[in-house]
């Protein structure tokens, strides 16, 4: 056991000088490689000595002890497995809007992350044209122009009209995204509702009450995002909600899914989701 958590301990110690030379190691959580690297050789050299002075060591302190790992590391597949199972969404029907997730932008150049998701919508937009695409993303440092400022010259550049474009500008946060961006979407719907009811009025029809009136959101994401931001959602109550995943960077795929894990924790924490 003591040579498995050494080997585990040298590759996660690789994987973050792969994670520096690759993005580099201003790279957001990269230093968690190190933390683990060091806590898995602490733990495989208990491992290796532990025989040695086994027997000055109550036995509810080593019960204690492989009780509290066991439950970290269940946690961790449980909240990973339920990552995957985002990774898919089988809801198949058009949304009436669709809130794309900002990611980083390095003076005016999107990020790869954030390329992904802007060509998941694009894609998304060919299917379903009368989709209307809330571009959710403020300005943060290192960036000229906010990320749904990016987002909308990207996509308008690709040929997708203004009119089935919205920018929301003001987050910082997927929390603040998705709460920001309800709040445009209920903004445009009173507006638009407003003026179905007017022109059905003229016409002689009836209308039907708002609550007989639902809209579909989607939500386009990295794949490893999906599962907390459709929690968020649904916590703050944007209904009939469903996650669009976009791929993630091959590189920085599994850093990116361990710093989630830590995320969704701390939103749960806290009462995000």
């Amino acid at each position: 056991m003591a040579f498995v958590f050494g080997i585990l301990s040298v590759c996660c110690l690789i994987y973050y000088g792969i994670i520096a030379i690759y993005s580099g190691i201003e790279t957001s959580f990269s230093a968690i490689w190190l933390i683990l690297s060091f806590c898995l050789a602490v733990m495989g050299a208990v491992t290796w000595f532990f025989p040695r002075f086994r027997e000055k060591v109550s036995v509810r302190l080593e019960v204690s002890v492989i009780t509290v790992v066991a439950a970290l590391f269940v946690v961790f597949v449980a909240v990973e497995a339920a990552m995957g199972l985002n990774f898919f969404s089988l809801k198949k029907q058009s949304a009436d809007y669709v809130i794309v997730l900002g990611a980083q932008v390095r003076g005016r150049t999107i990020s790869k992350t954030l390329e992904y998701r802007l060509d998941k919508a694009y894609e998304y937009a060919q299917v379903h044209p009368n989709t209307v695409f809330i571009l959710s993303g403020g300005q943060g440092p290192g960036e000229e122009i906010s990320e749904a400022q990016a987002m909308y010259d990207y996509l308008r550049k690709r040929g997708i009209p203004d009119y089935q474009m919205m920018k929301e500008e003001q987050s910082e946060s997927t929390y603040e995204n998705l709460v920001y961006s309800k709040l445009l979407i209920n903004e445009r719907e009173i507006k638009r509702r407003d003026w179905i009811k007017n022109l059905m009025a003229q016409s002689g029809y009836l209308v039907p009450p708002d609550e007989e009136v639902t809209i579909r959101v989607g939500i386009i994401t990295s794949n490893f995002h999906v599962l907390r931001a459709k929690g968020i959602a649904k916590k703050i109550g944007i209904q009939n909600i469903s996650g669009i995943a976009a791929k993630s960077d091959p590189v920085l795929f599994l850093h990116f899914c361990v710093r989630e894990c830590f995320a969704i924790l701390k939103d749960k924490f806290v009462g995000n989701m």
